[in-house]
């Protein structure tokens, strides 16, 4: 098979947060994809037929990471070898596809992620000028706090500036976006399933990092985020749950000793 993108996402009850995307994959100037939608939908609406390639398979809500390892293992089995891990809460511009692709070949055997902006008034912060609305930076490359155990996102809710346009190696690639090919997926296998929700991302980078993989931030590919409108919103209870449950989760594999004792005296007392 000439290389093509197997684009993944997972929708969840909230179907008209797809149109945007949708909208974003039927404008792309290299066609060369396909998209597989894992629908974990509680009352499963039916997705129409769109001008580009789509494969919508349902399952029961065992979590983020299972729907997107189904929508790999679909993608493996049709042949694909070059994956996109992407929310559905997301749009981009027309050449997306082709600037994943070029990635890819570029840094094969490598995990990629990109630069993602705040969808406008998707920002965290209410404080920004409407001509810089659209560049509010969401991620621009991260790091492991490993002292807090948490993940960072560098440059987020800074306007968009030169220092964000050059490629590097990143040490966090959030799976808000991520790109690998079959290399990274024979390698290291696929997300871990028992996180359900956060943090499957920073572990699949561990993972990938004790073998060897490299991560790499390639800001040519670039999308508009709509910040946790997948999981009701920034600082909902369902958000607040995971992340503080998989931080745990996470630590406890991952995190020095004095920091394992500290995420479990915050999770007990907290």
């Amino acid at each position: 098979m000439e290389n093509k993108l197997a684009i993944i996402s997972v929708v969840y009850n909230n179907y008209s947060i797809l149109t945007d995307f949708f909208q974003s994959l039927k404008n792309q100037t290299n066609k060369n994809f396909k998209l597989f939608l894992s629908d974990t939908s509680e009352k499963k609406e039916e997705v129409a037929k769109q001008q580009f390639p789509l494969e919508v398979v349902s399952y029961n809500n065992y979590g983020y990471a299972h729907g997107i390892n189904q929508g790999i293992k679909t993608a493996i089995s049709h042949g694909f070898t070059h994956f996109c891990i992407i929310n559905d809460d997301t749009y981009f511009e027309k050449e997306f596809v082709n600037n994943s692709l070029n990635a890819l070949e570029k840094h094969p055997g490598s995990l990629i992620g990109g630069k993602i902006f705040y969808a406008p008034h998707y920002e965290y912060y209410k404080k920004y000028a409407e001509k810089d609305l659209g560049k509010v930076i969401w991620y621009a490359g991260g790091k492991n706090d490993w002292r807090n155990c948490t993940t960072e996102h560098l440059g987020v809710d800074q306007v968009d500036q030169p220092q964000f346009n050059q490629p590097k190696p990143t040490d966090f690639i959030t799976g808000c976006l991520m790109l690998c090919d079959r290399e990274v997926i024979d390698r290291v296998g696929f997300l871990d399933e028992s996180y359900f929700l956060y943090y499957e991302d920073a572990d699949y980078c561990e993972r990938a990092k004790r073998k060897n993989i490299p991560l790499f931030y390639d800001p040519k590919i670039t999308i508009w985020h709509k910040n946790a409108q997948s999981t009701a919103g920034p600082g909902s209870k369902l958000h607040q749950k995971y992340q503080k449950q998989n931080q745990l989760k996470f630590g406890l594999k991952y995190a020095p000793f004095k920091t394992k004792l500290h995420l479990i005296k915050n999770y007990i007392f907290k």
